[in-house]
């Protein structure tokens, strides 16, 4: 159950493509690891044998589609653990890979789950099993898309083919666009591209309403949407040009999703009086200042303290079963290799520093490779948890939130030079800018995990003295 935000160029500092989720879920270990896929697996010489079969891949749900003509590496973040905790799932292939950037710069984010799908539409038009859902998305789209707008339409092709077996909502971005998807039912599906000069913010609520159809240059969509919502009168009164998505496939004005849509706003845009608790609140809506990448950070670890719905609502942004958090921005300013920068929490931003890592790493830290649904003190993952939950235990977490909002302030401020000596040095070495861009993104990683187990040593130590017996009579 996530919270997406997505920004368009000229709505950001930076002028970037920005897409940014945290990925929350129903327990707080659901734990993820780095990688990033040389080959997609249906290339991969290593594996190709054992999910391919004539040509037909097999993907981890168990849904077959034809071996795509592409074979693009990229970047991903898969869960430890996805084959245990899947409902279906192909042996322990199943890599539940949540966003990725791939070597055409081409950005996903999957994704916002939709349950919110209202029963009529789940009558109408059921979901289908195996079909398209979250756990597949990026694992089938990132290895052969060339744009945003070309992995939308490669999905919703699948969707058409095979459908969809779950509603969900999907952030796609290149450094030139971005695009929002919805799946609203089996077979049916909308998606709006960002303006420039605003941005989008997503619950677990369809958010779609209020567009034209027929502008083809922002809006696409499945074949006879508009005659399917007509012909089973899930509008009361339809308009191509005003067509609301979500109110004809899900249940909009769920306090569960649209709090969380008013206080993203309320904090990017502060001038727009907006009462709580609406049943639909604006699609798009224009910053009162250039979002910065520490605005997005605010939202994303966001609480309804010192807001009207402070101790009314339940389900704020930031939340302590989040797996991992994201902000991807696609910076056209960049060389090829080095435009996508993934600013990476391992764990859950409240309690954990945004990393960022050039989309181009392939040498994963070890300690980022390592791990499990139990403690081992091996793993990032369990090193930025395992500081959390202590700290939370012994009364120091305000001690380390400032720890981590230090941290992650240096890398904020240093890394305009970081791109600024990356584009010098690509006009006279292109692979000396490549590798010093990966050595960054791997020193970040390393010097991250060492200041948390660092400080987790001491606090134990700390704690370990204060339990200590303090009747000096007793001799051993």
């Amino acid at each position: 159950m996530c919270t997406s935000i997505m920004a368009g160029k000229t709505a950001t500092k930076e002028n970037v493509i920005l897409l940014a989720r945290n990925e929350d879920f129903t327990n707080n270990i659901w734990n993820k690891y780095l990688t990033y896929r040389s080959f997609p697996e249906y290339y991969n010489p290593e594996n190709s044998n054992t999910v391919v079969t004539d040509g037909i891949w097999t993907l981890g749900n168990g849904l077959q589609v034809p071996v795509p003509e592409n074979a693009f590496s990229y970047s991903a973040i898969p869960d430890f653990a996805a084959y245990q905790e899947a409902s279906r799932n192909i042996s322990e292939r199943f890599f539940f890979e949540e966003r990725g950037i791939n070597s055409q710069n081409v950005a996903v984010s999957a994704t916002n789950s939709m349950p919110d799908i209202n029963d009529k539409v789940k009558t109408l038009d059921p979901f289908v099993s195996p079909g398209i859902e979250e756990a597949i998305i990026p694992t089938l789209i990132l290895p052969q898309v060339t744009s945003a707008k070309h992995a939308v339409l490669a999905l919703a092709d699948y969707i058409t083919m095979y459908g969809a077996a779950e509603g969900n909502g999907i952030l796609f971005g290149d450094p030139k666009e971005s695009w929002y998807m919805e799946i609203g039912s089996g077979h049916h599906w909308i998606a709006v591209k960002i303006p420039d000069d605003k941005y989008l913010a997503v619950a677990n609520g369809l958010r779609i309403h209020s567009i034209n159809i027929d502008n083809t240059a922002e809006v696409l969509h499945s074949c006879n949407l508009f005659e399917f919502v007509v012909d089973n009168n899930l509008l009361d009164n339809p308009q191509r040009t005003d067509f609301n998505f979500a109110e004809a496939f899900g249940n909009p004005g769920n306090p569960y999703n649209e709090d969380r849509i008013w206080l993203a706003q309320k904090i990017l845009t502060p001038s727009k009086e907006q009462a709580p608790r609406q049943t639909q609140y604006p699609l798009f809506l224009e910053p009162d200042e250039k979002i910065k990448i520490e605005n997005v950070m605010t939202v994303l670890r966001a609480t309804y303290k010192g807001t009207v719905l402070e101790g009314i609502a339940d389900r704020p942004i930031g939340v302590t079963r989040t797996a991992e958090s994201h902000i991807m921005l696609l910076d056209d300013t960049m060389p090829d290799e080095l435009k996508g920068i993934i600013w990476q929490v391992i764990s859950m931003p409240l309690g954990t520093a945004y990393m960022p890592i050039y989309a181009c790493l392939k040498e994963i830290p070890k300690d980022y490779t390592i791990g499990g649904n139990v403690y081992t003190p091996l793993s990032a993952y369990w090193s930025f948890r395992g500081l959390y939950a202590l700290s939370n235990c012994n009364d120091n977490k305000d001690i380390i939130h400032d720890f981590w909002q230090e941290k992650e302030q240096q890398f904020i401020k240093e890394n305009p030079f970081i791109n600024s000596t990356l584009r010098e040095m690509y006009k006279s070495d292109k692979q000396l800018a490549i590798t010093y861009a990966n050595d960054y993104s791997s020193g970040i990683l390393c010097k991250t995990v060492e200041d948390a187990n660092t400080k987790m040593n001491e606090m134990i130590t700390k704690i370990s003295g204060s339990t200590q017996n303090v009747d000096n009579k007793i001799r051993i």
